[in-house]
């Protein structure tokens, strides 16, 4: 494993245990040379899943990609990077689970719309307003007075 810092390729593992989830084993690493440290993840090398585009382009399910929209969704909230990775996580198992080869790419777009509803509802707003390509005032009012309907719901159950 090459260090970040120097590129060295000798380092010893300091620590090891699994994540959060349990899909990956997550190893604290010292360089040998610069003795800085760092984390690395090893996971197990699953089948490749291709997500369908809308305009019919297919692209390897990428989970740094679905990380990074989330995060962007979740920019200045109160959502943890654990509760990101563990949604992910989630998300992913289900979609591995539910689809053989393929998945729309609308697909993983509602799960995670479904996630974010109930972890964070301003996150949610965000995420649906880049997927859903809101492109006047209306839908975006359509879409919060739709989620004030379901946490309505919720208050009642």
């Amino acid at each position: 494993m090459k260090c970040p810092y120097c590129y060295e390729t000798e380092s010893r593992v300091i620590e090891s245990r699994p994540s959060e989830d349990g899909e990956a084993i997550r190893r604290r690493r010292e360089c040998a040379a610069c003795r800085r440290r760092f984390t690395t993840y090893e996971r197990i090398e699953e089948r490749p899943l291709f997500v369908i585009k809308k305009e019919g382009g297919r692209e390897q399910f990428n989970r740094n990609k679905l990380i990074t929209g989330i995060m962007k969704a979740c920019e200045k909230r109160p959502v943890t990077m654990e509760e990101i990775e563990a949604m992910v996580g989630k998300i992913e198992r289900e979609l591995r689970d539910g689809f053989d080869r393929e998945v729309s790419s609308r697909v993983v777009g509602e799960k995670v719309m479904g996630e974010l509803c109930s972890l964070d509802e301003v996150a949610y707003v965000r995420f649906a307003s880049v997927y859903r390509q809101f492109t006047d005032i209306d839908s975006f009012i359509m879409t919060i007075n739709q989620l004030k309907g379901e946490t309505s719901k919720e208050e009642e159950a």
